[in-house]
């Protein structure tokens, strides 16, 4: 078994100094990508949740390969995790029947497909003293938004559910679709609102003001945030 050479990152980022867990709730497209670079940073310490399961039609915008279409997501992805560092199989946690009402703690990343759940589960939290922070993503086909919050701030709090005022029929309406009508989604544009989602946190964690919001279009090649 070897050890993550962490001799690229080190430097700028230290995991060790990151003692709280991450839990990622949602293992698809975006949760998949964001637990990888998480991984990358030397980072062991997460709870996986997702019900669902590996199909083919997954590859083309989630992490995942041939050899696991059929297996849970959260058993997949910790299998993918543990390639890139074998030693942090002990330290994830999974749920393979998603998020129901389990206590949450550290850093939270909402990346399931429903904005109806993710508003629960910020809500349900809003006055819990044990996370540090969450952070929620909305993807459609080339253009994306992160949002974030410090959960010592009330108003960051309150300004982070309220982005989450309209419901999951207002959202699918606004997400392109195929003439088969089948939700279209790409790798460039998760890939790029992972990553940006990422370094927010990764700033954050080294003593930096979180980015409330970020916007990005993968194919216009445009970003904001603030």
């Amino acid at each position: 078994m070897s050890t993550l050479n962490l001799t690229k990152s080190y430097s700028f980022f230290k995991p060790e100094e990151v003692t709280e867990r991450i839990h990622i709730i949602g293992c698809g497209s975006v949760g998949s990508t964001v637990a990888e670079l998480l991984v990358r940073f030397g980072l062991t310490k997460f709870v996986l949740y997702d019900f669902d399961t590996v199909e083919p039609h997954n590859l083309a915008n989630q992490l995942f390969t041939q050899e696991h279409i059929g297996m849970t997501k959260v058993d997949a992805l910790t299998d993918m995790l543990c390639t890139i560092n074998p030693e942090i199989r002990d330290a994830v946690k999974t749920d393979p029947f998603g998020y129901t009402v389990q206590r949450l703690s550290g850093y939270v990343f909402l990346c399931v497909d429903t904005i109806e759940l993710r508003r629960e589960i910020a809500v349900a939290n809003k006055n819990n003293p044990y996370i540090k922070a969450m952070f929620d993503f909305r993807t459609r086909l080339t253009d994306a938004q992160s949002y974030a919050a410090e959960w010592s701030s009330i108003s960051m709090i309150d300004d982070f559910i309220n982005s989450m005022n309209f419901t999951h029929e207002e959202a699918v309406a606004e997400t392109p679709v195929s003439a088969c009508n089948v939700t279209l989604s790409v790798a460039p544009t998760i890939r790029i609102i992972s990553a940006l989602g990422v370094a927010n946190f990764v700033n954050f964690a080294k003593g930096k003001q979180l980015k409330k919001f970020i916007q990005m279009d993968a194919f216009n090649f445009t970003l904001d945030a603030f």
